[in-house]
């Protein structure tokens, strides 16, 4: 079965509104399972905390670029868009885990970082037209707003989470640089 371009960024989006409204009808309390770093619990969060908010806000402030820059990428990246899902949140979340501040790490923005430098470090290593436009597009829309994010500025907000998804999202485009798509 052939999947739409937008099948999967909308499952990814139904599937954190999903998850954020179970927990609050059952009880559930999903987001003590986010990335705690250097600890044996917080292993499991490395592929859940991109499904956990903590609050509706939160979550809201996710959906649109989780959907816009996971759309970009089974738009134009199709062939690699799982491995590159999957480059992110392991290596990202690998990093939290090792790295990070003692806290619970939850959150589609290490996700979104992570897609956003993927998008953009593509482009600029693969010099070719469409994935420079891609980047030159991303980096416009997305670029500079996301550098506060990457600071410590909030105590609240998981920089590292940020900063690592951006790493990850890097690091998997240094990967495919090479791979005709």
């Amino acid at each position: 079965m052939k999947l739409g371009i937008a099948t999967v960024p909308v499952s990814l989006v139904c599937t954190i509104w999903a998850i954020y409204f179970l927990d609050l009808i059952l009880p559930l309390h999903l987001n003590a399972h986010g990335i705690i770093p250097r600890t044996t619990a917080g292993l499991v969060g490395i592929p859940l905390t991109n499904f956990l908010h903590a609050n509706l806000r939160h979550l809201i402030s996710n959906t649109v670029p989780l959907f816009v820059l996971s759309l970009l990428l089974s738009l134009f990246y199709r062939k690699i868009f799982f491995e590159v899902l999957i480059i992110i949140i392991s290596c990202g979340g690998m990093l939290v885990w090792l790295l990070a501040r003692s806290a619970n790490h939850i959150g589609a923005s290490m996700l979104i970082y992570g897609l956003a430098a993927f998008l953009i470090s593509y482009g600029l290593l693969k010099r070719e037209l469409i994935p420079v436009i891609v980047s030159v597009v991303v980096a416009l829309v997305y670029g500079v707003g996301m550098l506060g994010g990457l600071l410590p500025f909030h105590g609240f907000i998981s920089w590292e989470g940020h900063l690592f998804g951006a790493t990850g999202g890097v690091f998997a485009a240094y990967l495919f640089r090479k791979k005709s798509l």
